[in-house]
């Protein structure tokens, strides 16, 4: 009788070399070459009828069947995992891998606070942080949970909120007392802002006004354009570059310490939410649930 899943060793490769981007970063986490996970691909393909990667000199990219297979096979492994830690785990303890991709100003300074409560309860779990502003492929990429700022995308991913994380404008002293305090929006126009530009469209991120009970919605222009890190307009305004809008979490040290102050409050309160977004596999592996479950509450 021939054996049903003989070819797990070629699903393996094909799930790694996804995940680590390349093939040669997949052999070095097999301890095996290139060319024999190239191999194992094309057998999985062959044995499926239909191609999972499109191979390019620079690059990997899933055909639509291979991200389908993808998720799949990953659940798969993770019924694995969980069904193993169930039966011979560390005297119960809670085990496995989470890759996480999170923005940078929740990154800096939300995060390392409840991912070190977090490894302090599951010392055997190994979270793998991204630190960066580009909205990265959870499936096509290896990601189990992201954290993002704003809107939420129509994605077919599962969100929970994390918070709403409310927003002011501020500047240095040193730039207030060269430019003077504006009264209103419309002074604005007059001063220096400091926008973001906003990875996924190209364009300056609004600044958030409430303005006697009405939001507003305002567009900064600016000599100065900060791209992919948004902490840069806090650094920028810190040294006496202009006005920025930023998170009060974000801000609120520099402004007890008198570095920043805020400007215009009577037009704050606004606010963006935070959310966490995870693909819906209809079994999540235990560490990945733990997480997510954690950082929720």
């Amino acid at each position: 009788m021939a054996r049903r899943f003989d070819h797990l060793g070629d699903v393996e490769a094909f799930v790694t070399v996804v995940e680590k981007g390349s093939f040669t970063s997949g052999a070095v986490a097999l301890s095996t070459t290139a060319s024999v996970l190239s191999r194992a691909i094309t057998r999985l393909e062959v044995r499926l009828g239909t191609q999972l990667l499109r191979r390019t000199t620079r690059q990997l990219n899933l055909t639509e069947a291979g991200r389908d297979y993808l998720e799949q096979a990953r659940a798969a492994f993770s019924l694995i995992d969980d069904a193993e830690r169930a039966i011979g785990g560390r005297e119960g303890a809670l085990t496995g891998r989470v890759r996480l991709s999170v923005s940078t100003t929740y990154g800096h300074f939300r995060l390392p606070e409840k991912l070190a409560r977090f490894a302090a309860a599951h010392p055997h779990v190994k979270v793998e942080v991204n630190i960066a502003n580009r909205n990265v492929d959870l499936i096509a990429e290896g990601y189990d949970i992201a954290i993002r700022g704003g809107e939420l995308p129509d994605s077919g991913l599962i969100g929970r909120k994390l918070e709403e994380a409310t927003l002011q404008l501020v500047a240095a002293p040193s730039y207030l007392e060269r430019k003077g305090m504006p009264q209103d929006i419309h002074e604005l126009t007059r001063h220096v802002c400091l926008p973001f530009i906003m990875p996924s469209t190209g364009k300056p991120a609004p600044w958030l006004f409430s303005v006697e009970g009405k939001n507003l919605d305002w567009v900064p222009e600016g000599d100065i354009q900060v791209f992919d890190d948004i902490l840069g307009v806090v650094s920028l305004a810190e040294a006496g570059a202009g006005i920025c809008q930023a998170y009060d979490f974000v801000v609120r040290d520099r402004l007890e310490r008198g570095k920043l102050v805020r400007v215009m409050p009577q037009v704050a309160g606004r606010s963006r939410a935070f959310s966490l977004l995870y693909a819906p596999h209809r079994s999540l592996p235990a560490a990945v649930r733990t997480l997510i479950d954690f950082l929720v509450t």
